[in-house]
């Protein structure tokens, strides 16, 4: 059984300072108090333009972020390399439906997969496509509904963005990652994706649709696209994920008079992403798995599965990941195993990545055993330092 417990492999990358960096911040992550109030300040100094890099940026920012620009982030990806983690450069800024808003994201996307195409240490690029469109179509589209002219070329317009970012990815030989969005959006980005992958995944994957386990219909539409990938003849590419919106895609639900699409407990997403895994592993000759998850039982499960199939630990069409910041044992312990990592590494402008450092924060809170956990790993590698 894979170990996640080699403190000394997991943060061989940070030096004390790094360590003691960490700590403070796990620390206050611990009370959601502090998350909280911190959550206030920092939307109340974003609304009135107040200066916050200087609080940000040496504390929170760089333990989650890589850095400002692609550049910027250029020594996170040289220092993970030598331990064998690859890096995703995940453009953070929070999307806005303008024109030029979209038009900035859709270039930056651009340079990203351009950028990962010249370094053999960045395997994937990724985008939100909410960020390419206003997303008022897509809900309209999602759930149905009647659109005008303008809201058709609109999503005429999307479905072009995405079209060029994949021909982008499989001319730079780059796996692009569409993010997984919000339940009523995310019917129309299918679509899309569905003819990205038929057009772009002929001979080997370029294009990964995400899903997010915590849905009751992701199982079950994980089994069509496979049904599909053989009958239309294209590789599949599946990021699962168990899911980033679940409170507020329940209450959306309730307000909005429709089922909720949110499995009703943990246990039962657990049981559903880990069948995810199982089913993706019997269908390897057509579909390749991108492990994006925190929980260490997934991820011990898939390198199970990877044994049991008779696999190498390096197999290409099977890569694991996880956020950078967060669980490094189990980054650095599968790497220096042998298996596939890469790390999502967020990045952009202080300000605009304020909204994603409030996430981080807010997760770390809510999740039974995470800030624990990055807590007591942390104190246990620094124990064994005192001791050489």
């Amino acid at each position: 059984m894979m170990d996640f417990n080699n403190t000394k492999i997991a943060f061989q990358d940070k030096n004390n300072a790094d360590l003691n960096r960490a700590l403070l911040l796990f620390r206050t992550i611990e009370k959601p108090w502090m998350v909280k109030t911190g959550k206030i300040m920092l939307e109340v100094a974003l609304k009135t333009g107040m200066p916050i890099g200087w609080a940000i940026k040496p504390t929170i920012y760089r333990h989650f972020v890589g850095g400002e620009t692609l550049e910027k982030c250029q020594p996170v990806v040289d220092t993970m390399a030598k331990s064998n983690v690859k890096s995703i450069l995940d453009y953070s800024v929070e999307g806005k439906s303008t024109e030029q808003g979209i038009e900035n994201a859709f270039q930056e996307t651009l340079r990203s997969i351009e950028n990962a195409g010249k370094n053999e240490n960045i395997p994937f690029a990724v985008f939100k496509p909410t960020a390419m469109v206003d997303t008022t179509v897509l809900k309209k589209i999602s759930f149905k509904q009647k659109i005008t002219d303008d809201e058709q070329l609109q999503y005429k317009a999307f479905a072009d963005r995405i079209d060029r970012l994949s021909s982008a990815a499989a001319d730079n030989n780059i796996r692009l990652l569409i993010d997984a969005e919000d339940y009523w959006f995310q019917d129309a980005i299918d679509e899309v994706v569905h003819e990205m992958m038929e057009k772009y995944n002929k001979h080997k994957v370029i294009v990964f649709n995400t899903l997010q386990m915590y849905r009751t219909d992701r199982l079950e539409y994980l089994k069509n696209l496979i049904a599909r990938a053989r009958e239309r003849e294209f590789y599949a590419g599946v990021k699962f994920v168990r899911g980033a919106y679940m409170e507020k895609e329940r209450a959306r639900a309730k307000e909005e008079g429709y089922p909720s699409p949110i499995n009703p407990d943990k246990e039962t997403t657990d049981k559903m992403y880990d069948d995810a895994l199982r089913v993706s592993m019997e269908n390897i000759d057509i579909l390749h798995v991108f492990n994006g998850t925190h929980n260490e039982q997934s991820n011990i499960l898939l390198t199970d599965l990877i044994k049991d199939h008779g696999l190498s630990k390096d197999d290409d069409r099977i890569y694991f990941s996880q956020l950078y910041g967060m669980s490094d044992h189990i980054s650095y312990n599968l790497a220096d195993d042998g298996y596939n990592v890469a790390k999502y590494i967020p990045y952009g402008p202080v300000r605009h990545v304020a909204p994603y450092l409030i996430r981080r924060a807010e997760e770390n809170t809510s999740v039974a055993g995470q800030t624990g956990r990055e807590l007591s790993l942390i104190l246990k590698e620094k124990q064994r330092r005192k001791k050489l």
